[in-house]
């Protein structure tokens, strides 16, 4: 029949899961083939030769029996036509394929045969033959291991002239050879123990027995080819493995300071950076709105209270990641025709700040411009990390820019770390970040285990103490220059581009329409969803930045729909006199029963569609309503009718000045890459509480007045701070890794005690049973809770 696949007979029906599995096979079977042909097409194969591509090759298989055990562990397939799932975890899967054909393509072809007339002088680690070498220096990236059977290499005479770079490696690591001499190799050993929380150690080990001669860089850091050598390399250069504790501390980097920040109130050098037209048309469009009437005069009165002076100008690397093309997202192509508008404001907004606060900003919106970036800056050509001053001081980063600097820096990206800010809306908690205990408590999310301090990840509302809050600026009039109006009584105005999120909204509009008129900012296109919207709306379609600025000054009600979640859009309404109805959710909405949320880095429970409004703003502002039941809603519109012309209200941390302030304090301040002196926030702002058995740290606090501040969870994880809070006398001590240390449990004849071994672990979020947890507070300024009293 015309139209329809013939199958032999009992093979059934065609369906996603079947042609999948098909399409998987096919992919596997193509993958070993190629793999072999790469390997072992071309130069004659010696023995040694022969063994090291079988390891290669045998590693190949692993990785893919790996990923294919870890996509598909504890997953049924879903039936035939709601495969959804099921391509996802099918195109994670083809993604890691290609990726790793990609990296053998590039890599396993550069395998060159060392032919030296008389093997070279050097210590080996097994037996003295040479072999083949991976030339290429940048074959180890994060994640790529190798064999423990030792083999046999051979030392390579590149007669390396010496930068100045090398020269302060030597400087702060030439104390490897001398310490190397008089240290057996049992001095140098790890225990199980010790890899627990270094769960990269082994596979580094590993590789770095194999091919540190790839790179001349390893020997100027003292690598020899020895256990001890590799150990303290991985150790204290790389950071892969623990430091040994009889090893004394590096001597620190030589860093400059760099030249002080001034204010930068000329927008067309900003607009320079932003030379897409297409990629930023829209930012643009709200930055030069905004400029001169709520940026430049929020500047200025930071700058009279004296909050930016002594400022040092710090170089910035911005990537955006969902701009780029790789993303498959068109953001910025659709921003015009109803699309999400969430990230470009709040991505419009730090790049606006970072410019103005006098920085030195480079932007990236495409893989290729990072790449040229890295390169152009020296970063993109060595398997060993640099110690000269690094060309960016901070990089601001999303999700999906994160994997793309990943791929692009290689055996670098560990360096980087430190230095990366990651835009994350939701926010990803320390359960889901931590890479091994999420593999093994089952926390799974396909955007989290990134091993980041978690106050390295910014959030765009302050609901996650564990991370950043980063925040954005909400469009305003200022009070003055609100429009007096009569017109509030009768209009509200629906928060939902999209036809689709009018779906099933009827019975709760009709019985709004008994009160208001109705207006709305949809996008329609003629399609079939436009029908979901009742003929008695008055829809604008999508109109400019400052069209809803009119409309809201003219509205009296702004209605929630219930989606999307945390928008910016209900904040902007409330700063222009609305009273915003609040849908709530009763079970709250959570990443195991709302599929929006399904694989998200956090636990978070959405009480509400804006839980932000709800908890920070409330009445007379914000109505938090269950709009599925009649009775309760009439009686909230009745009460909003009654109200009158309700003012304007906007909390400082969403303003230019409160953002400026912010970003200020943070770009400053904040600092992963190494020990801060004097600390930030300060340690004054400690106040250590005891939480309620089974109560977290963040609901602790918070129900104080306090925020859970995690930066300070080590000075209070012990024995002794537990002791001395609780007034009790620890039965049993026991350091664990979990998300609710430091914490005591009362027995009926103990008392145990457990503190955090895991930095990565500390969680303001977390709890547990029937544990008590000791908590780190601190005070915060009023209408910026980011910051302390202490911390400006």
């Amino acid at each position: 029949m015309r139209g329809r696949w013939l199958w032999p007979r009992g093979f059934g029906a065609f369906s996603w899961r079947k042609s999948g599995l098909l399409f998987l096979l096919f992919i596997v079977v193509w993958f070993y083939t190629f793999t072999s042909f790469i390997l072992f097409n071309g130069e004659p194969t010696k023995p040694e030769s022969r063994h090291l591509q079988e390891k290669i090759l045998d590693l190949s298989k692993r990785y893919i029996k790996a990923v294919a055990k870890e996509k598909g562990e504890g997953k049924t397939l879903p039936d035939p036509e709601g495969s959804y799932d099921f391509k996802k975890t099918l195109a994670v899967l083809i993604d890691n394929l290609l990726t790793r054909v990609d990296y053998l393509e590039n890599k396993v072809n550069s395998l060159s045969v060392v032919r030296p007339s008389q093997p070279a002088p050097g210590r080996w680690l097994g037996n003295e033959s040479h072999v083949e070498l991976l030339s290429s220096q940048r074959l180890m990236r994060e994640g790529v291991s190798s064999s423990r059977d030792d083999v046999s290499r051979e030392k390579v005479d590149d007669s390396p002239v010496e930068t100045d770079a090398e020269a302060e490696r030597r400087r702060r690591h030439g104390a490897f050879g001398d310490a190397l001499k008089n240290i057996s190799d049992g001095k140098c050993a790890y225990t199980e123990e010790d890899l627990k929380t270094y769960p990269n150690c082994e596979k580094k080990i590993e590789w770095m027995k194999m091919f540190w001669q790839t790179d001349k860089c390893y020997s100027l850091y003292g690598v020899d080819g020895s256990d001890c050598s590799i150990f303290l390399y991985l150790s204290e250069v790389e950071k892969w493995c623990p430091h040994f504790s009889w090893r004394p501390k590096l001597p620190p980097l030589r860093k400059n300071q760099g030249p002080k920040a001034y204010i930068q109130v000329d927008k067309d050098g900003l607009f320079a950076l932003m030379d897409s037209h297409e990629k930023f048309s829209w930012m643009k469009m709200r930055i030069s709105r905004m400029w001169d009437t709520l940026w430049i005069p929020a500047v200025e009165a930071l700058d009279r209270k004296g909050e930016l002076k002594e400022r040092s100008r710090k170089k910035i690397l911005i990537h955006l990641g969902l701009l780029t093309k790789e993303s498959g997202f068109k953001i910025a192509e659709k921003a015009f025709s109803g699309g999400p508008l969430g990230e470009l404001v709040q991505w419009a907004d730090i790049i606006t700040s970072l410019y103005i606060l006098g920085h030195d900003i480079s932007l990236s919106y495409s893989t290729h411009r990072l790449s040229n970036f890295l390169r152009s800056n020296g970063l993109a050509k060595s398997s060993c990390p640099t110690d000269s001053d690094m060309p960016f001081d901070v990089v601001y980063i999303d999700i999906v820019g994160l994997k793309q600097m990943r791929k692009a820096t290689g055996g670098l990206f560990n360096q980087f770390k430190c230095m990366l800010r990651v835009i994350d809306t939701f926010g990803t908690e320390p359960a889901y970040n931590a890479d091994r205990f999420a593999k093994s408590a089952g926390y799974k999310s396909s955007w989290g285990k990134w091993n980041l301090v978690p106050r390295q990840f910014m959030t765009m509302f302050p609901h996650t103490p564990d991370n950043s809050f980063m925040g954005f600026v909400v469009e305003h009039y200022s009070p003055e220059n609100l429009r007096p109006t009569t017109q509030r009584q009768n209009k509200a105005l629906v928060y939902g581009k999209d036809p689709l999120m009018w779906r099933d909204a009827n019975t709760f509009l009709n019985t709004i329409h008994a009160k208001f008129d109705i207006h709305g900012t949809v996008y329609s296109n003629g399609s079939e969803a436009d029908h979901f919207i009742p003929s008695y709306v008055h829809n604008h379609g999508i109109v400019s930045g400052s069209r809803i600025q009119e409309l809201l000054q003219e509205t009296k009600l702004f209605v929630g729909l219930g989606f999307p979640y945390e928008g910016p859009a209900p904040l902007e309404a409330i700063a222009n006199g609305c009273v915003f109805l609040n849908p709530s959710f009763n079970p709250p909405k959570n990443s195991k029963n709302t599929k929006f949320f399904e694989g998200k880095p956090t636990l978070r429970e959405f009480s509400s569609q804006h839980p932000y409004a709800e908890v920070f703003i409330g009445k007379p502002h914000v109505w938090t309503v269950d709009i599925s039941k009649t009775k309760e809603l009439e009686q909230a519109l009745n009460e909003i009718s009654n109200l009158g012309n309700v003012p304007p209200l906007l909390p400082f941390e969403y303003t230019c000045e409160g953002m400026l302030q912010r970003v200020s304090a943070y770009v400053q301040h904040q600092d992963f890459c190494a020990t801060v002196d004097p600390p930030w926030p300060p340690t004054s702002a400690l106040r250590t509480i005891t939480a309620d058995v089974g109560v977290s740290c963040k609901k602790a606090c918070f129900d104080l007045g306090l925020v859970c501040e995690p930066s300070f969870f080590p000075l209070i994880n012990s024995k002794e701070a537990l002791e001395k809070n609780f007034a009790i006398s620890c039965s049993s001590e026991e350091f664990v890794e979990n998300i609710y240390p430091p914490a005591m449990k009362n027995g009926a004849f103990s008392v145990k005690c457990h503190m955090q071994q895991e930095d990565l672990l500390y969680s303001c979020a977390g709890e547990k049973g029937n544990f008590r947890r000791l908590c780190p507070c601190r005070d915060y300024i009023k209408g910026q809770v980011a910051l302390c009293k202490d911390c400006l």
